[in-house]
């Protein structure tokens, strides 16, 4: 024996397939040995597309772009293809499949007092079941608890000022101390919110949320937290040795 190593490659690659013509991923296997070419013969079966309105990608595992695949007379084994990598095909004719083109299903429309009318409807069985929207204990009581839920928001954001200094302690998330610089409602999510300017950038943005700014700090150094998770009181800025040598 000369002590070296033999490399065996499996001439045969699982892949995924995904496309600009279809939402859905499918998984096939290739023989390495084919080229570009006969494989986009192979997608047009599988895909619907024409192989000269093809442009194919290649992906990673983890679905990082590799490289384009425009060589029709190279070998697929010669590019970085691994089991689970994804090919995307762009149709660059850009007609849609049929089986994905909605706008061409007819489409079955009922009046609404044709529909109120039926027995064997979704809504006469909720209603006859009090399901949902038609119970109305339910619904008086889910009412009840939500307005119930904004009382308290509210009342523990009229206890926070703005300029306080505050720890946030959110489930899941590390203990965080910062400066509070909005309080009130937004129009990101309903009910009430503080803004804060963490002590370090531990954040989600600078103050500025859907392009409304609520209030100014450096970027990753802003959030949004319910106000039961703010905490006011002495929490001084801690000092991390910065200016030390």
């Amino acid at each position: 024996m000369d002590g070296g190593v033999t490399v065996v490659t499996n001439p045969l690659v699982n892949v995924r397939l995904t496309s600009s013509i279809s939402s859905f991923e499918v998984q096939r296997r290739f023989n390495r040995g084919i080229s570009i070419a006969e494989l986009k013969g192979k997608l047009e079966m599988v895909l619907g597309a024409t192989p000269s309105c093809m442009d194919l990608d290649l992906f990673s595992v983890s679905d990082k772009f590799l490289q384009k695949m425009d060589d029709n007379e190279a070998l697929l084994g010669s590019f970085p293809v691994d089991d689970d990598c994804r090919i995307h095909v762009t149709d660059t004719s850009g007609q849609m499949s049929e089986f994905s083109d909605v706008s061409k299903v007819e489409k079955f429309e009922i009046p609404e007092d044709s529909y109120e009318k039926r027995t064997d409807s979704a809504r006469s069985f909720m209603k006859k079941h009090r399901v949902g929207v038609y119970n109305e204990e339910e619904m008086a009581k889910k009412k009840a608890d939500l307005a119930a839920r904004e009382e308290e928001q509210k009342a523990a954001a009229d206890a926070i000022s703005v300029g306080s200094r505050c720890q946030v302690q959110v489930s899941g998330q590390p203990t965080k101390l910062g400066t509070v610089m909005y309080v009130g409602t937004a129009d990101f999510k309903p009910g009430y919110w503080v803004g804060l300017k963490y002590d370090e950038p531990m954040g989600k943005h600078d103050g500025t949320v859907n392009g409304k700014q609520y209030f100014e700090c450096e970027d990753k150094y802003g959030g949004f937290v319910k106000p039961q998770n703010v905490t006011v009181g002495d929490f001084p800025e801690e000092d991390f040795g910065i200016d030390e040598m």
